[in-house]
């Protein structure tokens, strides 16, 4: 939580509703971006079936991606110290994980 020097750290009360704990698995991310935002699409690509739809899409401010991108590497680094390194080499195929900016004219699955 920022602080500046004479203020007390604010504390945010997050509610998080049961539909929402329950959660969304997602193995296909499509990123883009504008001056403005980044856009996430988060979808989930099964193995024989040629559609996905989009489960979640999340639209952020460029200066909330970067901080979003520290937290996850602190987040990764803390989780290789106790568990091991995360390997990703040997994902099915190409098309799961992430896709930044696919270009206009190409088809993401």
């Amino acid at each position: 939580m920022a602080t500046t020097k004479d203020q007390q750290p604010q504390q945010i009360n997050i509610e998080l509703g049961e539909k929402e704990a329950e959660g969304i698995y997602s193995n296909l991310a499509i990123i883009t971006h504008s001056p403005a935002e980044f856009v996430i699409d988060f979808t989930r690509v099964v193995p024989g079936v040629p559609k996905a739809r989009v489960l979640s899409r999340i639209i952020t401010t460029p200066q909330h991606a970067k901080m979003l991108l520290r937290a996850l590497k602190d987040n990764i680094d803390k989780f290789e110290a106790r568990f091991g390194e995360i390997k990703i080499e040997g994902q099915p195929t190409p098309q799961f994980g992430f896709i930044s900016n696919p270009p206009k004219d190409e088809k993401v699955n």
